[in-house]
Formats: C-alpha cells, structure tokens, sequence
C-alpha cells in the first residue's frame, strides 16, 4: 500500500517536440556483447526516445568487428550521430535524455 503516493511508481511524461533537437539526431546505436547490462541500456535509449519524442529507431549492434570500429574498450556504449557519447556504464532514461539534448 502506497501512502501519500510515496511507494508509486513514477511515469516519466512525455516531453513536447523540439523540432530543432529532431533535425539534429540522425542515428542512436547501443553497442554491446549481448549480456544482461547492455539490454537494460538499449532498453534505456528506447525510452528516452520515446519519452523526448524524436522519431528514430535504436539500433542494437553486437558484431565485434564494427564495435572495433568506434575503439572502445568497454560496453555497453552510447553512439548517437555516429559519436562515441557514453561508455562503460549502464545510464538512466533521464541521463541518456540529457546526453540527446546535448549531441551534435
């Protein structure tokens, strides 16, 4: 039993459409080996997408050989306009949200 709302989980709103923030994001891509971590973060970018509205499709990549390609050491790894954004580390909807806002 939730009291005063304290033990309900909260639902993140959808944010309005930034039209400039779309134009800017071409390509999301979540590089990793297949474990456990690495879905929790595709799972992760797909609802950030999802809550900031930008209509693009997060690609999951796990050929090694195209991971090489980005020389990164440690997965899962964040890649949005085809730039390294996050490595190592496993990050929150709101954090992948805030990493979106700032890409190039």
């Amino acid at each position: 039993m939730a009291l005063f709302d304290f033990m309900k989980k909260t639902e993140e709103k959808k944010r309005p459409v930034d039209k400039a923030l779309i134009a800017k994001i071409k390509s999301v891509k979540v590089l990793g080996a297949g474990c456990k971590n690495c879905h929790r973060q595709l799972e992760n970018v797909k609802k950030a997408l999802e809550v900031m509205s930008i209509p693009v499709e997060a690609e999951y990549i796990t050929d090694m050989a195209k991971i090489a390609e980005y020389g990164v050491m440690s997965m899962p790894v964040i890649v949005v306009n085809e730039k390294v954004v996050s490595q190592g580390r496993v990050l929150k909807p709101s954090e992948v949200g805030k990493l979106l806002t700032e890409a190039e």
